[in-house]
């Protein structure tokens, strides 16, 4: 696992990938990567112009890759709807679907369309929908995997029942950290549900480490005229001692899409120090994260202010 490198991947030919969040960064990499392993690979993300780009981009670097684009607005969730309905109509089966978008350290509290705070509403709710809106072609692939992208910052999230939207005491780090709480749990819930109906369905997380990517500068510049913030000239001073490239930060997400190693139930990140930089390897998930009510709780929560549900009846 340690050696686990893009020349590691696996054939993918003849599988469907769909991936948030893939025109830029982490997403991006791991696009890349599948496509020219011979996946047929749909981006869904905000960006129809850039999304034509990468498209380009990707198509030029893999010759003959079957790479498309559709629009996804994570934090609305007739967006997320509308998105889900075309790509399930273009699709017999989706192999990989991979939960890579996201949004980092907002300064001041902004609501999605459907009310949710910003963070919570695009890093989590805006995918568990997406993803429960697709689940039936991601059943009908014969080992499809669900990868749903968390982050370090898990390890300080709590995720707040009594004011799940944060609409008292909101913080920047705050509301991050329990946006990727969510989404790791939420991948760890989905494995349990997987294993009780005996779907051949895995689901596992990954997290980048702290790998250079557009996510430290798009959050905390919104409503800042697009001036740096101060996390981002920080980062910034970080980088050289501690950071990784894209391309690097993408492997535990690659590892836990292709490996005929990987495991469902776990995350992977990077095996350096604090796992901020390194290969793939197994990552701490804190004991926080590991109770199964907690997972429960937060999906019956989720269905009920989404109205995403799962397509069958699943045990308790």
């Amino acid at each position: 696992m340690s050696n686990f490198a893009i020349k590691d991947i696996p054939s993918q030919s003849g599988r469907i990938a769909v991936i948030t969040g893939a025109t830029s960064g982490i997403g991006y990499e791991t696009a890349k990567a599948l496509a020219g392993a011979g996946a047929r690979v749909i981006i869904a993300s905000r960006n129809g112009q850039k999304g034509a780009q990468v498209v380009a981009e990707i198509r030029g670097t893999s010759p003959g890759s079957d790479v498309s684009f559709e629009p996804l607005d994570l934090s609305s969730l007739a967006s997320v709807a509308d998105c889900a309905a075309r790509i399930a109509a273009s699709v017999p089966h989706i192999d990989l679907l991979i939960n890579n978008a996201g949004v980092m350290a907002i300064p001041k509290r902004y609501e999605t369309a459907d009310g949710f705070e910003m963070q919570l509403g695009a890093n989590y709710l805006g995918h568990f929908a997406f993803d429960l809106h697709l689940m039936p072609k991601v059943l009908a692939a014969p080992s499809p995997r669900v990868v749903t992208v968390s982050s370090l910052a898990h390890r300080s999230g709590t995720i707040h029942f009594d004011d799940l939207q944060l609409k008292n005491g909101y913080t920047p780090w705050k509301a991050y950290s329990q946006s990727k709480l969510a989404t790791l749990l939420f991948s760890l819930e989905l494995e349990r549900r997987a294993r009780a109906e005996g779907w051949n369905l895995m689901s596992n997380a990954a997290h980048p480490g702290y790998s250079v990517t557009g996510l430290q500068s798009t959050g905390p510049r919104m409503g800042r005229e697009n001036r740096p913030a101060l996390l981002e000239r920080f980062a910034k001073m970080l980088e050289p001692f501690m950071s990784q490239s894209a391309a690097a930060g993408a492997l535990p997400t690659l590892y836990a899409a292709t490996s005929p190693d990987a495991k469902g139930g776990v995350m992977y990140g990077p095996d350096g120090f604090y796992e901020l930089k390194g290969t793939p390897t197994l990552a701490k998930i804190v004991p926080r994260a590991l109770g199964k009510s907690t997972w429960r709780r937060l999906w019956e929560v989720s269905e009920q202010i989404t109205d995403a549900r799962m397509p069958l009846p699943v045990a308790a």
